[in-house]
């Protein structure tokens, strides 16, 4: 480690601190952080861990979420400008309209959102479980919010349900394409081809 890598480490100890990195950000900051993953997983090791300060290296959501877990720790946000776009393309003016428009509606809010969404959202669900907890519901119309493609890929395998979505999306999975697939294929025509619900229906095909 370097000598700012060691300041750190001699800090965490002095502030009862621990530091919880996601997958995205620089492996300088991976290599003192004392856990590593993505969103979901960062969420559960804040709501066990015993320190009283979590410094969260990730987008503000994700800091919101540990936050929320924890109302009695202090969480810090290295860069609390680090932002998620896709975590602003839903509004609560939006899920207000809609329940005034569908009966027996639930609000599906996927965590990849601001505090604010998940505060009036009936459920908030990761990519691994959201085919799980959205077929449990008893309602029939779902607001799914605020990916979309996340959504069309739960909705394709409940077919028995109503869903409404917004135009959220992820920015950087919405890049890809289904040519971008068929080129990679080609390329290497016996790798498996693996591919995040984020991503367009025409890639999830």
């Amino acid at each position: 480690m370097n000598e700012k890598q060691l300041k750190i480490q001699k800090l965490k100890k002095e502030k009862d601190a621990v530091i919880l990195a996601h997958y995205y950000v620089t492996g300088d900051v991976q290599a003192i952080a004392d856990y590593v993953g993505d969103s979901f997983y960062l969420s559960q090791v804040a709501e066990k861990v015993e320190a009283q300060k979590i410094v969260m290296c990730g987008v503000r959501f994700m800091g919101e979420s540990a936050k929320i877990l924890n109302p009695n720790k202090t969480v810090l946000l290295p860069a609390p400008n680090a932002d998620c776009p896709m975590a602003h393309m839903a509004t609560v003016e939006q899920i207000e309209k809609m329940r005034t428009q569908y009966d027996d509606l639930a609000v599906v809010c996927y965590v990849n959102s601001t505090a604010e969404l998940k505060m009036h959202a009936d459920v908030c669900v990761t990519s691994a479980n959201a085919l799980k907890i959205v077929k449990a519901l008893p309602n029939h119309n779902i607001f799914f919010i605020p990916d979309e493609n996340l959504g069309r890929f739960v909705a394709a395998q409940i077919p028995e349900k109503h869903f409404i979505f917004n135009d959220g999306f992820c920015p950087t999975h919405a890049f890809l394409t289904a040519k971008d697939v068929q080129a990679a294929k080609e390329k290497h025509p016996h790798a498996p081809v693996l591919v995040h619900p984020e991503c367009r229906p025409e890639v999830t095909a």
